[in-house]
């Protein structure tokens, strides 16, 4: 299996750690290592180091590449700028389908948080068996344990199982829910979580983006026929020019008809925001979650990150303070979603030094 890595994106929930040269997967969050290696060593158990493709943009890729050193040169599919899943998917399939017509690719996002690997690995291969019995579109839905409203959720067909009690046909795709819907989806025992992690073979993808995405086949196979050339990357920056930015769960899962899911419970987290770092991170008899030098008095439920300086703090509850060398953040733990309109407020303030 061919792995594919989505490394491109720009991770406002995060900031200030997060900045637009070091973002979320470039980060060491709950663990020594960066998001992006660990990732990258989940899927070592699968893929072969020249079989691990990682899409980014031109300006992360230098750093990215310092990450993690042992991938091919070739193997960092560049874009010129970010535009959502679908061209970057479309990117990735091109390469693969010139390599191994029959490919069969998985794509990751760069920056989960995954426990419980034995799991991961087993739905993994049935995901891969329901691709090449069925060449279909498989993605992995994750059980929910609460009515989560920062996740999309994808309903499945009880009655359209492709293994049973395990891969199951897709119904719908539902977006972020408000707490009474996730709540409803929850007790209908047919939702899962959306992973945004998917297996298809490289010329499936393509074949279903040429009937629901035109636009980006037609683009993508100008790409296929530059590749190798000295125009290739000229060509790049032409057809991207033309791409709308556009999720591959819109332009191809909502509307493809031989879509599956696999019913997963391995433990899973798109570390949303500081919120889902706090949720699973060790914490102490005062709830309270402390990496660096913190001394909290009659305090409790916070999230403190201050690797340089002490934080003090006398009688606060469920706050985040995230301390850099240049900005200190606080905000409730409740609205650590919202730290991305005020990455949105500083542009707009001109204040782009501290993002």
């Amino acid at each position: 299996m061919y792995s594919v890595i989505m490394a491109g994106g720009v991770g406002k929930r995060f900031w200030p750690r997060s900045r637009q040269d070091r973002p979320k997967q470039m980060l060491n969050i709950l663990d020594n290592k960066t998001m992006l290696r660990l990732t990258v060593e989940r899927l070592r158990q699968r893929s072969e180091f020249d079989e691990i493709y990682v899409v980014t943009n031109r300006e992360l890729a230098p750093g990215i590449q310092e990450l993690v050193p042992e991938l091919p040169e070739e193997n960092y599919l560049l874009e010129p700028f970010g535009k959502n899943t679908a061209p970057a998917i479309a990117l990735s399939a091109v390469h693969i389908q010139a390599m191994d017509p029959e490919g069969v690719m998985g794509v990751f996002p760069s920056d989960h948080l995954i426990t419980q690997e034995e799991k991961f690995f087993n739905d993994l291969d049935t995901a891969v068996e329901a691709v090449e019995e069925k060449n279909s579109l498989v993605t992995f839905g994750v059980e929910p344990t609460r009515p989560a409203t920062g996740y999309g959720y994808i309903q499945f067909d009880t009655k359209k199982q492709l293994v049973d009690d395990k891969v199951f046909r897709v119904k719908t795709f539902a977006e972020k829910p408000n707490l009474n819907t996730a709540k409803r989806f929850l007790r209908s025992g047919d939702f899962l979580w959306n992973s945004g992690m998917f297996v298809w073979k490289a010329s499936t993808i393509l074949k279903q983006m040429k009937a629901h995405m035109p636009d980006l086949y037609d683009s993508a196979m100008t790409i296929a026929d530059a590749l190798g050339s000295e125009d290739y990357e000229r060509v790049v920056e032409r057809e991207w020019k033309t791409f709308r930015s556009e999720s591959i769960d819109y332009g191809v899962m909502e509307k493809a008809g031989n879509v599956y899911v696999v019913r997963s419970e391995f433990t899973w987290s798109d570390l949303g925001s500081w919120n889902s770092v706090y949720q699973l991170a060790e914490k102490n008899e005062q709830q309270n979650v402390i990496d660096g030098e913190a001394l909290l008095l009659n305090s409790n439920g916070n999230y403190v990150y201050s690797p340089d300086k002490l934080v003090a703090t006398v009688g606060i509850e469920d706050l985040v303070v995230i301390n850099t060398d240049d900005v200190t953040l606080i905000v409730e733990r409740s609205k650590a979603e919202e730290v991305k309109d005020l990455v949105d407020a500083l542009r707009k303030q001109g204040m782009d030094k501290y993002l």
